[in-house]
């Protein structure tokens, strides 16, 4: 009796061991062998699968990874027209509207052209009229030359005038002195002796009058020769086209055709019309901007690569886009043609004052040009402004590109 009560049984002293001895709360039982061995293969499957993780990354990234920087931050771009007249004028004509697509040598625009029409009208009349007088100037040097030519004769007349003459001069004198030998012998008569003295003063007379005679000639020779001169100075050593008087009316001419002609404005390029801001009727100024046509294939991407991807990033490699309009189903390609001068914030109208109060380095970005095959832009075209995405195959050794578009 003293031992039932004193000492529990065998029952209750295993079930009191069992109690003691489990480290668990009420509840809960020791976990097996079989769950233990579980949990460590679990662990190092997940161990195994994070170095193998790792490892194909590093290798993604030696070998693929690292040949490429891309980035978001670029923008379709394109060398816009500004439409403008060279002519001052009254709008007569708007053949176009904003969004509409055009096609070059389109008529854009047509200024009034009668203020055109009649100074071309009043250019061709001057021309016509320098044309004439140049021709009258070219006459005028054939008379002056066969006036040359009649003074040139007058003066070989005069000359044989003047030899006759000192010829008469000659024989009266000699027939003035054998009368004058003879009339102290009384031969010859007073009065034939009279004859022959005023044969012989006449003859000198005359021989006076053909030497001043022949000095007229000689001036009037020389007249003629100043008047060809001044005549030939005028069109001497070019042709009528050549002429200056000519050319200057020409070159007017050309002028007022021109003018005429740029009252009608095309559209240089195809494209598409953009800021239509003309209206019929309106008075325009030479350089007022009327409208502007983008380009629909001649577009380039400007791409906003961070500093730190410019390492290895040269003019001629290759580059693949996709557009947030289309998406990444449709790629294009393209080559970098050019890298910007600055970064963004360098031309920036406020630039970044970085020496100046407490200063947080930011990671700039260099704007990097990337010329797009015009055939993909055909086939899906883009628009001024749109976001793009840019990756470029920096392991390519690059070339010398072109720069512009």
């Amino acid at each position: 009796m003293a031992d039932d009560q004193g000492a529990p049984s065998r029952g209750s002293d295993s079930r009191y061991a069992a109690q003691t001895s489990s480290p668990v709360g009420a509840g809960q039982s020791a976990p097996s062998g079989d769950t233990k061995q579980l949990r460590k293969r679990l662990f190092a499957i997940a161990g195994a699968v994070a170095v193998v993780a790792g490892l194909s990354w590093g290798a993604y990234y030696v070998l693929v990874a690292s040949h490429y920087v891309s980035t978001d931050d670029a923008y379709v771009g394109a060398d816009v027209a500004s439409i403008t007249p060279q002519v001052a004028g009254q709008v007569a004509e708007v053949k176009v509207q904003d969004t509409q697509s055009v096609k070059a040598g389109d008529i854009l625009v047509v200024i009034d052209p009668q203020d055109a029409r009649l100074a071309v009208a009043t250019a061709q009349a001057d021309y016509g009229r320098a044309v004439r007088k140049v021709q009258q100037e070219l006459a005028n040097n054939a008379a002056a030359a066969a006036a040359v030519s009649a003074r040139d004769a007058d003066l070989e007349k005069a000359k044989a005038q003047l030899a006759s003459a000192q010829s008469d001069v000659d024989r009266a004198r000699l027939d003035l002195q054998r009368r004058e030998a003879l009339s102290a012998s009384g031969a010859v008569s007073g009065e034939e002796l009279s004859t022959a003295r005023n044969i012989y003063q006449t003859a000198q007379a005359n021989l006076a009058a053909v030497k001043a005679s022949g000095a007229q000639a000689a001036a009037n020779k020389t007249v003629a020769e100043a008047q060809l001169a001044s005549s030939q100075a005028l069109t001497a050593g070019v042709s009528l086209d050549a002429n200056p008087e000519v050319a200057a009316a020409r070159a007017a001419l050309n002028t007022a055709q021109l003018g005429l002609s740029r009252t009608i404005i095309r559209a240089p390029f195809d494209g598409v019309v953009a800021r239509r801001q003309v209206q019929v009727g309106q008075r325009v100024a030479i350089g007022a901007e009327l409208m502007t046509v983008v380009p629909e294939t001649q577009v380039y991407v400007d791409a906003n690569f961070k500093e730190v991807q410019l390492r290895h990033l040269k003019i001629g490699q290759p580059a693949t886009l996709s557009s947030d309009r289309y998406g990444h189903g449709v790629e294009y390609h393209g080559v970098v043609i050019g890298i910007g001068g600055g970064t963004g914030s360098a031309f920036a109208m406020i630039p970044a004052q970085n020496a100046t109060g407490n200063w947080i380095k930011v990671v700039q970005r260099v704007p990097v040009r990337i010329r797009l095959d015009p055939k993909e832009v055909v086939q899906h075209p883009l628009r001024v402004g749109l976001s793009m995405d840019a990756k470029v195959d920096i392991s390519a050794q690059g070339a010398d590109a072109p720069t512009g578009r």
